[in-house]
């Protein structure tokens, strides 16, 4: 018998939050251009998307460019969020009925501000180190790009879930084996072939979800 979905769990960058102007729509490149280093966190971006195996490196690299810069002056310049067309609506929705949460590869900076600001659950994504109100340049990587799907898993011990009970929403081929484990996948504004072509559902609107999810539980 086909479980029901008791969790909808939301990709964070390009996805739920859309920071227009930097790649992928990503937190880690709208406060890279907050803190006057975009072309910097752009070129570390193109020497290490080739190399899945580097993706620490990569996070620890982005992560140094902050160095000792004031997080209140970052954060006036990239908050509130963007949230994606529909999202407060869709989520006020879903609020109560579901366990909602946030795992990303990005930064738990912007992960955490929306998980608060729409109520979810819980967030999960990588950490920039803050010390006296500064970044001290460290991180620690907890979402790896290419390694989502096992922390999917963990998700799902962690909240005593199957991962048949739970829908994923992404919008890139790094989302792609994360989709193919949980029980409905949803592709919200899709920027990668595969990903569209194996999701259930590809949608450009977040108010397209509560429907979604009811649809498949009938």
């Amino acid at each position: 018998m086909r479980r029901r979905i008791k969790a909808i769990i939301f990709d964070l960058d390009g996805t739920l939050v859309r920071y227009h102007g930097v790649e992928f729509e990503s937190s880690w490149g709208a406060i890279a251009a907050a803190a006057g280093k975009q072309a910097e966190s752009e070129q570390i971006l193109r020497e290490f998307l080739p190399q899945p195996d580097a993706y620490t490196r990569w996070v620890e690299r982005d992560a140094a460019l902050l160095t000792g810069l004031p997080v209140d002056r970052i954060a006036e310049k990239i908050f509130p969020p963007p949230y994606a067309t529909g999202a407060k609506t869709a989520i006020a929705e879903l609020r109560g009925r579901y366990t909602l949460g946030i795992l990303s590869s990005g930064v738990d900076l912007v992960a955490d501000r929306a998980r608060d600001e729409l109520g979810l659950d819980f967030s999960i994504a990588n950490r920039l180190l803050i010390e006296d109100g500064r970044f001290t340049g460290e991180s620690e990587t907890v979402v790896d790009l290419w390694k989502k799907a096992d922390v999917m898993r963990q998700i799902a011990v962690e909240h005593g879930l199957e991962l048949a009970e739970i829908c994923f929403v992404g919008d890139h081929m790094n989302d792609v084996p994360v989709m193919r484990i949980v029980g409905l996948s949803i592709a919200m504004n899709a920027k990668d072939e595969e990903l569209a072509r194996i999701a259930d559902h590809v949608v450009t609107d977040f108010t397209a979800i509560p429907r979604i999810v009811a649809a498949r539980d009938k």
